[in-house]
């Protein structure tokens, strides 16, 4: 019967929910609210369809996320290594028959064995997702026991590669449920700390999870495990449920206590769990907007010629929109002009080698070419083109990952930046209104730039072609191949050079979008502040009913 009475109650949570979005998208567009619009798209998908609870896996590289997994669904289907392993978001759940399921970028799926997962998932087998892979599906029946929920393997955050971090955390909003895993062996790190207090606004359902307590003897687990509670109760004055395992000794305890206490609870109530998790997230978009409201009417409040004043103190010239453009543009601009120094330190130690090795193939591959001058000429000239065309493309291929120095060091430029904008942004309205900011989503999203089209630089002709009739090769095609040989190095440096140039067009590219994205965000938060300061004129009434409304959403949402 109680099972009976949550699915009753379920119905109409949910229709309060999507009611309070919807109030929230009228107010964003009477108001002009543009930063909340990614959070607000985010919590409307999940009325899109009925989907699965997902139960995320995250943590920091090496935090043994997939190896838990693994041992959890009692199969080792994902792959684990001394290496970052998992790049790109794997999710698990009950189905019929065991199967899964790629999805690529380019909106085609692609069918495969579960044997071959690693194919796509493994940093060994899909460097730095160079198939384009965007989510790996994966149905098991031996998952019956879970069914509803499904459990998401993600990439490690703080990994060599920056992308992987930003596959988790972009994809934090679709959070259900977080088990944050952390190694036992080292302390929680503000990472961590910080990760936690981002997924309070996705989700109510947040566990730690200490991986690798085999490695400390049972009173240095109690030790740890005071240790992180006292040191969340004091950064985020709340207190999270906190799970020992290991996959090697006492592993049947954990894995019992973790299921009867998260994932069990979890299937058997599915409907009661996700009417919680959607009251969560409506309800945080929900206090964003009052927080926006807040503004309005302490704006709407003062008199008509103290409005230019308060733009003035709070849009002051740290925190312009021109003042920003032209900060986040040096930004890009500073670290587009380092690209190509930055990959031509790592390829010029790789020049001597190639050439050398090129020169003694090349040596050897004439003793076997036959014919006049103008034979051997056309032979060098297209064996030259094929080899550097492989050369080029192998060490384009083995090489790009250690050319994304300048990228990540915009992206951690352009956050940066971002950071203090908000900060300045935040104190000046404290400062002038007396109220704070909402919390805004600002992940700037680092999309790895894709391989180009390796063009080699063609070996030039000798011009020799009028009078190679002429030259007895018995005599002089020593002399011809000795100047061959010479010729590599220029033609090694001539398509390394190419090389570098064609990767720095990508990756300045990619640092281009990057500060558009960086753009957008601090046109989209001054756009909304100053639209709440100038359009709130005269509507003190009309905002404080839109509060009011807003706040018994709210208010119903949190009683539900």
């Amino acid at each position: 019967m109680a099972q009976q009475a949550e699915t009753m109650t379920s119905a109409p949570i949910q229709h309060l929910a999507q009611k309070g979005l919807q109030q929230v998208r009228s107010v964003c567009d009477r108001m002009k609210i543009l930063s909340l619009n990614r959070q607000l798209e985010a919590c409307e998908g999940l009325f899109v369809e009925n989907p699965p609870i997902d139960v995320a896996i995250l943590g920091q590289f090496k935090a043994g996320k997939s190896s838990f997994v693994n041992n959890l669904i009692g199969r080792d289907v994902l792959p684990v290594g001394v290496i970052p392993v998992t790049t790109v978001i794997t999710r698990l759940r009950f189905g019929e028959r065991e199967r899964a399921v790629i999805s690529f970028y380019d909106g085609t799926t692609k069918e495969i064995a579960v044997s071959a997962l690693d194919e796509y998932t493994s940093e060994a087998k899909n460097p730095s997702n160079e198939k384009n892979v965007e989510t790996v599906d994966i149905e098991l029946p031996g998952l019956a026991d879970y069914a509803g929920l499904r459990l998401v393997d993600t990439p490690g955050l703080g990994s060599v590669f920056k992308a992987h971090m930003e596959v988790s955390a972009n994809w934090l909003p679709e959070v259900g449920a977080a088990v944050l895993a952390v190694s036992a062996d080292r302390p929680l790190s503000e990472n961590d700390v910080q990760l936690i207090r981002e997924l309070t606004q996705y989700t109510p359902r947040i566990i730690l999870l200490l991986t690798k307590a085999d490695l400390l003897t049972p009173s240095q687990q109690e030790e740890v495990v005071r240790f992180f509670e006292d040191t969340l109760k004091r950064e985020l004055n709340r207190e999270f449920p906190i799970f020992l395992y290991s996959t090697k000794t006492d592993t049947v305890k954990f894995r019992q206590r973790l299921e009867a206490e998260l994932f069990f609870k979890l299937a058997l109530n599915r409907d009661f769990e996700f009417r919680k998790i959607l009251q969560h997230k409506a309800n945080s978009v929900i206090r964003g907007c009052l927080g926006y409201l807040e503004i309005a009417l302490k704006t709407s409040l003062q008199a008509d010629e103290d409005r230019e004043s308060l733009r003035r103190q709070i849009l002051d010239e740290k925190v312009s929109f021109e003042s920003m453009r032209e900060q986040l543009f040096f930004i890009a601009r500073e670290n587009q002009k380092q690209t190509r120094i930055f990959i031509m330190n790592i390829l010029q130690g790789l020049m001597r080698p190639l050439w050398t090795d090129v020169m003694q193939r090349l040596e050897a591959e004439m003793k076997t070419w036959r014919g006049n001058l103008w034979q051997l000429t056309r032979r060098y000239e297209q064996w030259v083109a094929d080899t550097m065309t492989e050369e080029m493309r192998r060490l384009s291929k083995k090489e790009h990952r250690h050319f994304y120095g300048t990228l990540k060091k915009a992206h951690a430029g352009l956050a940066r930046s971002l950071e203090a904008f908000r900060v300045i942004l935040n104190g000046n309205v404290q400062k002038v209104l007396g109220v704070s900011l909402a919390e805004a989503e600002w992940d700037i999203k680092i999309a790895e730039p894709e391989q180009p089209d390796i063009r080699t630089f063609r070996a030039s002709n000798y011009n020799l072609d009028l009078i190679w009739f002429l030259i007895p090769m018995f005599i002089f095609r020593r002399a011809f191949e000795k100047r061959f040989l010479e010729k590599i190095p220029w033609e090694v440096e001539t398509n390394i050079n190419r090389l570098a140039a064609q990767w720095e067009d990508r990756i300045n590219a990619a640092i281009d979008g990057m500060q558009k994205q960086a753009v957008q965000y601090v046109r989209d938060e001054t756009a909304t502040i100053e639209s709440l300061l100038s359009s709130a004129r005269g509507r003190t009434d009309e905002i404080r009913q839109m509060i009011a409304e807003l706040k018994r959403y709210s208010e119903e949402l949190s009683a539900g």
